[in-house]
């Protein structure tokens, strides 16, 4: 994840000079704090927020049980991690479930922040703790928006609900009413969205509201718009008060201001954020992971979330066997390649693990991993399980059906076989597995 990188490089950089200095001056952490305010007002943060949040981190760490405790660096760390958890939000907050189905959500945003889209991620995401969801099409005004969203719910396995070109007040009074009859136990309403906040769009979503009970009206906001996102988010609030946000493109070039600084403009939780474009790819958010994967220390409960949704645990424990059997094979090698995929590759899984930040994501080659899987799937299966029978002219059969050379051949094998070297270790009990 691109997110809060340079911010993530610069706070590292400006802690790293204080834990060195030993014991702490309440001027060197003024000091410090001063360069941390400019880190976050370069990460597009509020100017506000920026200078609220520094001066509450001075006023906490200035006090004489910090500077005289034996590590005053870490303990400042500390506190920084304690403040970017509140000023995001403290915990995660989980979508509000109506007292009577259904549970009626109302999608609104700009156009281009991907809300239709984030219909379909959402319906995905319910879907997966055994929730039945409606999508309503409510944008009749951007042309294709009510096609797109069918193809959306049927890529997501959601039925569509849609009355073309009718006002959208009297769809979604009439989509309620066919959830209730249907059994659908949730309502998402994909509304419709303009370039730029007017009269109009705000009338007609308020007219939604008043006509069915909303329970949740969520904002779609896109984080790569910076503070303007955050106006946006603003605006949308008091007009219709919102009870969440959904900050999508969290997976691309983007400096991270607008997630440190919506819920302290809003008042309003962030409750999920998009991180690629597949449908699954919405994740709830959580205040201290995300505060963890700022400050270097990754993220390893969403590491194992991950882990434990593209693994089921019989693989694991299969694959775990194999390694203390040293029976593990090139077949193996190649779903746990597969497993990398489903986590979001090699560069996803670099940002969540601790220190993972000080590694280059430039030095992590995905198109190598593509080609050692072509290598793998161009060999036989007697190849996979016994690779000391892979000879010259093997080598050469392989290269041309994967498109690769010997050379990077030879070089899996020398890898694979330096892994096994591995397992023999752990047999040996030389060494100890990480589980």
């Amino acid at each position: 994840m691109a997110l809060f990188a340079s911010l993530s490089e610069r706070l590292n950089h400006i802690f790293s000079k204080l834990t060195k200095r030993g014991r702490l001056t309440e001027l060197e952490i003024k000091t410090a704090m001063r360069e941390v305010r400019v880190a976050l007002l370069e990460a597009d943060v509020n100017i506000q927020v920026a200078k609220k949040f520094c001066a509450d981190v001075s006023e906490k760490a200035v006090g004489q049980e910090i500077l005289k405790s034996l590590n005053p660096a870490q303990q400042v760390i500390k506190i920084v991690n304690e403040e970017l958890i509140a000023l995001m939000g403290s915990a995660n907050q989980k979508l509000a479930v109506a007292s009577k189905p259904p549970t009626v959500i109302m999608m609104c945003g700009l156009q281009g922040a991907g809300k239709t889209t984030l219909c379909g991620k959402l319906a995905v995401n319910l879907k997966k703790s055994g929730k039945k969801p409606l999508l309503v099409a409510g944008d009749i005004y951007r042309p294709a928006a009510v096609n797109q969203l069918k193809v959306v719910g049927k890529n997501a396995g959601a039925e569509v609900f849609e009355k073309g070109a009718q006002d959208p007040v009297k769809t979604a009074v009439q989509a309620v009413e066919y959830a209730k009859s249907m059994g659908f136990d949730t309502v998402i309403i994909d509304t419709a969205g303009r370039l730029e906040i007017d009269e109009n769009l705000m009338r007609e979503l308020e007219n939604i509201k008043k006509a069915v009970e909303v329970t949740e009206t969520l904002l779609t906001v896109d984080s790569m718009m910076g503070q303007v996102a955050v106006n946006v988010a603003k605006t949308f609030n008091e007009r219709l008060e919102i009870t969440g946000i959904i900050l999508t493109k969290l997976d691309g070039d983007t400096r991270g201001g607008a997630c440190l600084s919506i819920k302290a403009v809003t008042g309003k939780p962030v409750k999920f954020i998009g991180v690629g474009e597949k449908l699954t790819d919405l994740e709830p958010f959580y205040p201290d992971r995300m505060a963890s994967r700022i400050l270097g220390m990754g993220d390893v409960l969403s590491l194992i979330e991950k882990a434990q949704e593209a693994v089921t645990e019989q693989q694991a424990r299969e694959m775990q066997k194999k390694m203390l059997e040293n029976t593990f094979t090139l077949e193996d090698f190649l779903v746990q390649f597969e497993s990398m995929k489903k986590m979001g590759g090699a560069q996803a899984l670099l940002a969540m693990m601790p220190g993972g930040n000080k590694i280059n994501a430039g030095d992590v080659d995905e198109s190598k991993i593509e080609r050692t899987k072509a290598i793998i799937l161009s060999m036989t299966p007697k190849e996979r399980h016994e690779p000391a029978i892979i000879n010259s002219s093997r080598k050469k059969r392989i290269a041309a059906g994967s498109g690769t050379s010997v050379q990077e051949i030879n070089q899996l094998l020398k890898q694979f076989e330096q892994t096994k070297q591995l397992m023999k270790q752990f047999k040996s009990g030389k060494r100890r597995l990480p589980f």
